[in-house]
């Protein structure tokens, strides 16, 4: 329905059937192609009978709305009258008085569209972490100019009434200082804020990053301008100072890979809600929590988000932070832990040296999980060091004590700063031992892949041997093939599957105005078809050929007999994804000809192998704000088992001393490596589950191929306030 619920009460041409090809190639676009309007007149019952009488004209009882908490509190008010409205329809005599009986009910679903991530209830909405990438790629920018000119940058984002935006890219570029809405700066914040400014240039930083949200407050609810705080740092400081105001640029450009696949999943459980509605369902909105599709009752989830401004309002920001739910509350914590360093003084010591080392190939973010671990460990009292080259350097002692300011401006770099190889420790076990002994190391942090993964059982096997090993030892994932066991997600993986759906799409556009042509790309992540399956979904491919869904020459004529199909239809491109170990003998090349020969005369073909270019490039914002927090969170679970120990002389040797913390659906779980040796497949280096099979139907039913979707997931209505959690883990938020 173009133009939102003007279409809907305008009626006529603005009521149209979506074929097919009306939906074909716009996976891309951002914005919506169907258009949207903010519309006064859908506030009064009269317009809403317009649009009841537009909808029961054409037989439509089922309505899936987009939008924010306006949009929706307008569906579930038109859900609720909905009997009402048609029978004064039937007593006005424009519809017949059987129709009241034959639709006598209306299904609303609601998916969350705002950049601003305002609806309680969800963890992420559609279209925030495109906005992120907007504001990150102008921060990027930024920075190498503030750091030539020596310069105080002041950014204003969107956020009128929420900080999501400000606070999630002063997490992911590691601002100077951030303001929110909903939780103000203390009073005497001007005299902080310049303090800890000057202090950041005493150290030697050239660039300050002062992030701000549109509707910042101070505590006293007068709003806090951009251009207030530059006077501010010029009156103060005398520091050289610019405001950029990022304005409609956050809600333009194309839609990052996270947006595309979220989009397309909320779409599918939004469908199976509608379908599986009846009169007693109350209208619902599909959500995420972790990794999980959910749904949940929209008039709470609504009443909350209107709570949540009563809140500011009232000043009591705590509750407002509160109600803006976990993925909020625990951002700010950590941006709070990561941006202010305590005096030393105030510090407790806990005379514990903690150890971090990147193992496997460079994941983008991984520099953000330093960081983070080195701040976390060292406001929690730690000596933090640093391992460079992997398992290689550590035995040859390349360790060096690490300060809170080594690491500063990490967070933007891709790669990995430390250095980091696929050895595993296995050769150098007696000459690790001595650098943990020499080094008076209690406790290890890996940041790495599947290698990290078998370096944590190499060392969790000798601890028998070598009594050095036997101390706090943690694994967060950093690998672009995301095939670590224990976790849905892992480092870097998010920036990979950015870099292969950007380069589709331009692949994709290299053909318009050509004959039909089809392309095929391999991609990189060994035995693990999650980028090939994923970036599949998200540039909207015709099939994806991945090692764990076996596959012969019937399949790939199959693929070729609908491929030219379609191609007899409007559509003028193929796209085809193949992981780089998927099969033995059906190669790229082989691939290629094959399609080439068999699509003679309808389509020709082309080829292109992505490469290193998938784990190199500046981190994405879901890995800058996910390596920040896992990592944090990982500290602290050193810190937890560290607590009492140092001096007594205590022996870490049970399994849940060494562990993988990862996701898991809607957890967030430490789990033993040796627990997870059942669920991993050491000879091809993946999971034996992997949660994103469950989608490959999906694809499979977005390139027009009939095949049945796996409902099994899908469930009943929610609680807004669910359990903290399974017994064993604690809520993850993305």
């Amino acid at each position: 329905m173009p133009k939102g619920y003007q279409g809907l009460m305008e009626g006529g041409s603005n009521i149209v059937e979506a074929k097919w090809e009306n939906v074909s190639s716009i996976l891309q676009i951002g914005g919506t192609i169907i258009g949207s309007a903010r519309c006064n007149a859908f506030r009064s019952r009269e317009g809403r009978l317009k649009a009841a009488y537009n909808l029961v004209r054409l037989g439509i009882t089922n309505l899936c709305v987009i939008g924010g908490d306006g949009s929706l509190t307008g569906a579930n008010i038109f859900r609720k009258e909905w009997n009402g409205l048609l029978e004064e329809l039937a007593q006005n005599g424009q519809i017949e008085k059987d129709e009241v009986h034959k639709h006598s009910y209306l299904n609303v679903v609601g998916m969350v569209g705002s950049i601003d991530n305002d609806f309680c209830g969800t963890d992420m909405t559609i279209g925030t972490d495109s906005a992120l990438h907007r504001i990150i790629e102008v921060v990027d920018a930024i920075m190498t100019t503030a750091q030539s000119h020596q310069r105080t940058f002041v950014l204003e984002v969107m956020g009128r009434h929420c900080g999501y935006l400000a606070l999630v890219s002063a997490l992911a570029c590691g601002a100077d200082w951030v303001f929110l809405p909903e939780s103000p700066p203390e009073d005497g914040w001007e005299e902080s804020m310049c303090l800890k400014l000057s202090e950041n240039r005493a150290h030697k930083k050239r660039l300050n990053i002062i992030i701000v949200a549109e509707g910042a407050i101070d505590s006293q609810n007068q709003p806090i301008s951009s251009e207030k705080i530059k006077e501010l740092v010029v009156n103060q400081l005398g520091f050289d100072t610019r405001v950029t105001i990022l304005g409609h640029v956050q809600r333009g450009g194309t839609p990052s890979a996270f947006d595309r696949i979220l989009a397309s999943r909320m779409g599918v459980e939004a469908v199976i809600a509608l379908l599986e509605g009846d009169p007693e369902t109350p209208a619902c909105v599909v959500s995420l929590r972790g990794n999980q599709a959910v749904r949940l009752p929209l008039v709470e989830c609504v009443q909350m988000t209107q709570a949540v401004q009563k809140a500011m309002d009232e000043r009591n920001f705590h509750e407002a932070v509160r109600l803006r739910g976990r993925s909020f509350e625990g951002n700010l914590k950590t941006y709070k832990r990561l941006a202010i360093k305590q005096h030393d003084d105030k510090i407790t010591k806990s005379n514990c040296n903690v150890a971090i080392i990147n193992v496997g190939a460079p994941a983008a973010g991984m520099n953000a999980a330093v960081r983070s671990a080195v701040r976390v460990g060292i406001a929690d009292g730690h000596k933090m060091f640093a391992i460079y080259d992997g398992f290689d350097g550590f035995a040859k002692g390349q360790i060096k004590e690490f300060s809170w300011e080594d690491v500063g401006g990490w967070t933007g770099q891709g790669g990995s700063i430390l250095g980091t190889k696929r050895t595993l420790p296995g050769k150098h076990l007696e000459k690790i031992a001595e650098q943990i002994r020499s080094h008076s190391i209690n406790a290890l942090l890996i940041v790495g892949g599947f290698e990290a993964y078998l370096g944590l059982l190499e060392l969790a096997a000798a601890r028998e041997k070598h009594e050095a090993f036997c101390i706090p030892m943690v694994m967060v994932p950093a690998t672009v093939s995301n095939n670590v066991p224990g976790s849905d997600f892992s480092i870097g993986a998010d920036t990979a599957l950015n870099t292969i759906t950007d380069t589709c799409d331009r692949i994709k556009q290299s053909a318009s105005g050509t004959k039909r042509r089809v392309f095929i790309i391999e991609t990189m992540g060994g035995y693990c078809g999650y980028l090939a399956n994923m970036s599949g979904l998200a540039a909207g491919a015709d099939a994806a050929y991945i090692f764990e869904e076996p596959f012969d020459i019937r399949d790939l004529q199959s693929n070729v007999g609908h491929l030219r199909e379609k191609m007899k239809t409007t559509i003028q491109r193929g796209l085809i994804l193949r992981n780089e170990s998927c099969s033995v003998n059906y190669t790229t090349d082989f691939i290629c000809q094959l399609y080439s020969e068999e699509g003679k005369g309808v389509f020709d073909c082309r080829k292109n192998v992505l490469g290193h270019m998938q784990q190199g490039g500046a981190p994405s914002p879901f890995d800058r704000n996910f390596g920040t927090k896992i990592s944090a969170r990982a500290m602290e679970w050193i810190t937890e088992k560290l607590k009492g120990s140092q001096g007594t002389g205590k022996k870490f040797v049970d399994d849940d001393s060494i562990c993988v913390l990862g996701i898991s659906k809607r957890d967030l779980l430490f789990q033993p490596v040796e627990q997870l040796k059942k669920e991993a497949d050491f000879e091809h280096r993946i999971p034996k589950k992997q949660w994103w099979l469950k989608l490959r139907p999906l694809m499979k039913i977005l390139a027009k191929y009939k095949t049945s979707y796996d409902v099994s997931d899908s469930g009943k209505l929610e609680p807004l306030h669910p359990n903290q959690g399974t017994s064993d883990g604690e809520p993850a938020a993305i």
